[in-house]
């Protein structure tokens, strides 16, 4: 079976990501298959709207295949440094897609499928819905314009997203800004009906409903009281401080350097005048974070052995001087 199908019926063209098993994580292949068949649909009459879906029950994608970087990086490779490239221009190309883009965002959809999804115009979440973006777990940073969605979410809701790697429901992906319509799963075949008669906004307008309540939303005071401190360390002690044991211990199973350079990374991005110089900010930050041996560590934890129990070096934010964090933006640079 192909790792990714294509179909178009009733002026749809349907993207059908479909590795079930790896819970559709996409390749190489996929990412430059996915941004040709949107070439192609761009000027073709016959598709007046584009659709992204994931195979199987669990989740429309959990991001890129990781294991593969692993083994890139352990093996001194760079096919994984042209992947990102490819795979952030297609972020791009479908940010800026002329036709209506729906994503549905059911189940899992993390890392490099939050990337295929929330920049469409047409954002779809179920009750089943979970949302993350979790690089700082294996060492990495938020990428696949990660950073310019997060930066962008109400008060300090993507820096609570981003340092703890939070799974967010389909109601919060909504308050923050990564969705856009609320259809309980078991409407979603009767919204590929309605987009075969109708434009997206009116077969979404006729299917949607409101939204859950957003535990997120309503936890925005202490999450921007909170977060809204200029370094992971205050973060901490103000999350301490407040009772927000939870988010605190989450925080400090990550990658001390990881959070470190995301928080920068996302104030950074803030001031960023579009998605593409974010995705060129965050490409250099990849190029860097590749040649280092925190994200094979935090991989291997996470995906290879799955002991869960990463070594990261530094160990502690303490630990991690400016010079450490300086590299990253210095690759950043030029």
């Amino acid at each position: 079976m192909p790792e990714v199908d294509f179909l178009v019926r009733s002026g749809i063209g349907r993207i059908t990501l479909n590795r079930p098993k790896a819970l559709n994580a996409l390749t190489h292949a996929m990412v430059k298959a996915i941004s040709a068949q949107l070439d192609r649909w761009r000027d073709d009459p016959a598709v007046r709207a584009v659709v992204i879906e994931g195979a199987g029950e669990r989740g429309l994608c959990a991001g890129g295949d990781i294991r593969s970087i692993y083994e890139d990086a352990k093996a001194g490779g760079a096919e994984s440094l042209t992947f990102w490239a490819d795979e952030y221009r297609l972020n791009a190309q479908i940010a800026r897609y002329p036709k209506p883009y729906v994503a549905i965002m059911d189940g899992l959809v993390m890392g490099g499928g939050v990337g295929v999804s929330a920049h469409g115009s047409h954002r779809v979440v179920t009750e089943r819905s979970r949302v993350a973006m979790p690089e700082v777990g294996i060492g990495f940073i938020p990428d696949v314009g990660g950073t310019y969605l997060l930066s962008r979410a109400p008060g300090q809701t993507g820096v609570h997203m981003a340092l703890t790697a939070a799974q967010l429901s389909g109601a919060d992906a909504i308050h923050c800004g990564l969705a856009d319509y609320f259809v309980p799963s078991d409407r979603l075949p009767d919204l590929f009906d309605a987009l075969a008669a109708q434009t997206p906004d009116a077969a979404l307008a006729a299917l949607s409903e409101p939204a859950p309540p957003s535990a997120v939303a309503a936890d925005r005071e202490w999450i921007d009281r909170c977060y809204s401190a200029s370094t992971v360390e205050e973060i901490l002690d103000r999350l301490w401080a407040n009772g927000s044991a939870a988010a605190a211990k989450e925080i400090e199973t990550k990658s001390p350097t990881a959070l470190k350079v995301t928080l920068r990374a996302l104030r950074q991005a803030a001031a960023l005048p579009d998605l593409e110089s974010a995705l060129a900010q965050e490409y250099r930050l990849a190029r860097h974070a590749f040649g280092t041996a925190e994200l094979i560590e935090g991989i291997r934890a996470q995906i290879i052995d799955k002991d869960r129990s990463p070594r990261w070096s530094p160990s502690t934010l303490a630990d991690v001087d400016d010079a450490v964090v300086d590299a990253y933006f210095a690759a950043a640079s030029h």
